[in-house]
Order: C-alpha cells, then structure tokens, then sequence
C-alpha cells in the first residue's frame, strides 16, 4: 500500500463512538461492533461511546445528531443499513445531518471489497461525511465489511502520522467555515 507512518509525529488518539444499525442485534450478538471497538483500540484510539439502534431513518439520524454535538467526540463509525433493502436507511440519515459528503470513501471500500467478494460490492452504500467538525463514516453490518474498511482505510487515514496526508490532520480545520472558526 502506498503511504506510510512518520514516526518522528506523536499519535494522537481520537474519540471514536460506535454506532450498530439494526433490528435484530443487541450488544452480545454485534459482532460488527465489536469488530469495530477492538480495531480502533488496538489502534490507540479512545471509545468514546457506543449504542445500537433500529433501522429507522429518524433514530438514525436523531443519534447522529447527538454524538455530533458532544465534543467528547470526534469520529462516529456506524454498521448496518447500508444495503439496498427497504429498511437500509443509514445513508438517508447521514444525509440529514452531513455538511459535506466524502464520496472517495465509499468508491474506494467498493473498490478494495471488489478484490474479496467481487461484483456483490455494488449492493453496498458505504458512505461517509463530516457535519460540525464530527466524521462520519457508514459502513456495512458484517465483520468483514467493518475489519476490511478499518484495516485497509480508516486504520491509517485516522492516523495523524499517515503520509502524505490524512483525515485527523485536517480536524481543527473541519469549522473553519463557521462564525468564529
């Protein structure tokens, strides 16, 4: 993989929540979740929360809302409801609450995940944004989906020192655009 860590930058943590979209899953049997909260702790970063709702767009988007207006975090990571079904409605509530849309994110999860499970890939809307300073970034609900979008994309751009660049360097400028940012 082109890119690499310059370890002459500290590490910085970030406070990630995690976010598991579904109708049938409790805190025992997410396993996407779980997947989840020990990638980004493995990683150094901080779980700064973590809930399960019901794919309904509304409780979604109502839950998105919250996290991003708690400064205590920075990155939300949400699994599930990423499909093509009539209950997948994770990327509909992301787009009630996304400022800016980051398509890159989700072209290049279909594209890495084309490699594994090929033209499948296209039922997936992974998608990402960023709304008030707060990442974003939906992915779908299986393990493999969740440890194949840590591991070959959100593990290094959520790593300050990943060069040439990265999404935490550009963090303090996220509310530039805002009065008094």
């Amino acid at each position: 993989m082109p890119g690499r860590i310059d370890e002459n930058i500290p590490f910085r943590p970030l406070r990630i929540a995690v976010l598991t979209v579904s109708d049938s899953r409790d805190e025992r049997s997410d396993r996407s979740g779980a997947v989840l909260v020990e990638r980004l702790q493995a990683a150094g970063h901080l779980l700064a929360a973590r809930d399960i709702v019901r794919d309904e767009v509304e409780q979604i988007a109502a839950r998105l809302r919250a996290w991003i207006e708690d400064p205590a975090i920075e990155v939300v990571l949400t699994t599930g409801g990423t499909g093509v079904t009539g209950r997948d409605v994770t990327p509909e509530a992301l787009a009630m609450v996304a400022e800016k849309r980051i398509p890159g994110f989700g072209e290049l999860f279909r594209w890495l995940s084309y490699a594994k499970i090929g033209t499948s890939t296209i039922q997936s809307r992974a998608d990402a944004g960023v709304a008030r300073g707060t990442y974003i970034f939906c992915l779908p609900g299986s393990p493999g989906a969740c440890r194949d979008a840590w591991d070959d994309i959100l593990a290094t751009q959520l790593d300050i020192r990943y060069r040439p660049c990265n999404f935490a360097e550009m963090m303090p400028r996220l509310r530039e655009h805002e009065p008094g940012g």
